[in-house]
């Protein structure tokens, strides 16, 4: 080992590590429909006549993806859930069951387990999944949290990373940068209270930037809109990672560029508020933060008039052929390239 070469992972990225890992897997069976590198991998099984199974699979590590000073059980486990689910509405399916395992470390008590599991039980009676099982391990590491769900999609709507074309209109849900900077918020109030006999953290003016970093929503009222309007998108995918890296997986996938307009990011005004407050760039924020878990999707520009009729969505851009990059724009017509973190 010592003679061979050795490269960091945060040479690769996230993405670059799973397509170096998964790249010598090739798809043996009729019934796999999708390999490695979308939100969900799809499946065809007998019993499903005219749709596919899919399938996700996350995982949740104590202090890397949330931290049991300030996060709630009862929201992280709801949290927990979201995160799996929000792939599949991803591949505009809907899910059906889901597995839990945990990796449970002796300072957890059967109480905060519990608590866990009642924010997972509110989930599951927001978006209708079954609760089907799991596995239970002790960990030396902290907390960690292993979700798989199992949805289902019709053939003819099942929507991939790959399917975006020119002149595409590029759909966002909700509003960016929220979640980034309610983490923001928590680990301010967290350095500011460390030690203190009684901490009362201040949260005044930015709930809303608290609930979209713990208790985040699955964006199932815009899959079900889109189904009722006949709406189908041509790609899509969960925003986990940030825009700009996710915009930039769809552009990877489909083989083309974007044009994202700088004036049309939905921005919530608490997320302006704390970032001025705070001197972060809220067009960073909304770039490059990630976990606002809404849906990033292209539709064919003469399906327009669709979009209103759904309600929630912003047209924020357009797909531009391949080789032209992915680009913002600003308001006075100027183009910056839209990069991401190698990592995240």
């Amino acid at each position: 080992m010592e003679d061979k070469k050795r490269t960091e992972i945060a040479e690769l990225g996230q993405f670059g590590l799973i397509e170096k890992l998964t790249g010598r897997f090739f798809l043996k069976n009729n019934s796999s429909k999708n390999g490695a590198g979308d939100d969900a991998a799809v499946i065809e099984t007998e019993d499903c006549a005219g749709s596919f199974s899919l399938l996700s699979s996350d995982l949740l590590l104590e202090g890397v993806d949330f931290d049991l000073v300030y996060f709630p059980l009862k929201h992280l486990g709801y949290k927990a859930a979201v995160v799996g689910i929000s792939d599949i509405l991803a591949m505009n399916g809907r899910p059906k069951q889901m597995t839990v395992s945990l990796g449970v470390s002796a300072k957890i008590s059967v109480e905060q387990l519990e608590e866990l599991y009642v924010g997972l039980h509110a989930a599951s009676e927001d978006y209708g999944f079954d609760l089907v099982g799991g596995d239970t391990r002790a960990s030396v590491t902290g907390l960690v949290i292993g979700i798989s769900v199992v949805g289902t999609v019709g053939k003819d709507s099942a929507t991939f990373r790959s399917g975006a074309k020119p002149n595409d209109l590029v759909c966002i849900t909700g509003d960016l940068g929220a979640a980034y900077m309610g983490l923001h918020l928590l680990e301010r109030e967290k350095r500011a209270l460390e030690g203190h006999p009684d901490p009362r953290p201040d949260f005044a003016g930015y709930e809303y930037l608290l609930r979209r970093q713990l208790k985040p929503s699955a964006r199932l009222d815009v899959i079900d809109n889109m189904a009722e309007n006949g709406l189908v998108p041509t790609s899509m995918i969960d925003i986990s990672d940030g825009l700009a890296s996710d915009l930039l997986q769809i552009c990877k996938s489909s083989d083309c560029g974007a044009r994202v307009y700088l004036d049309r990011l939905p921005i919530a005004k608490q997320t302006y508020d704390l970032c001025e407050k705070m001197n972060i760039d809220p067009v960073v924020a909304a770039l490059n933060g990630g976990d606002d878990h809404e849906l990033l999707f292209t539709v064919p520009l003469e399906k327009q008039e669709l979009i209103p009729k759904v309600g929630g969505i912003d047209i924020i851009g357009h797909i531009t052929p391949g080789g032209t990059g992915a680009n913002l724009v600003t308001p006075d017509g100027s183009e910056i390239p839209i990069t991401a973190p190698a990592i995240r």
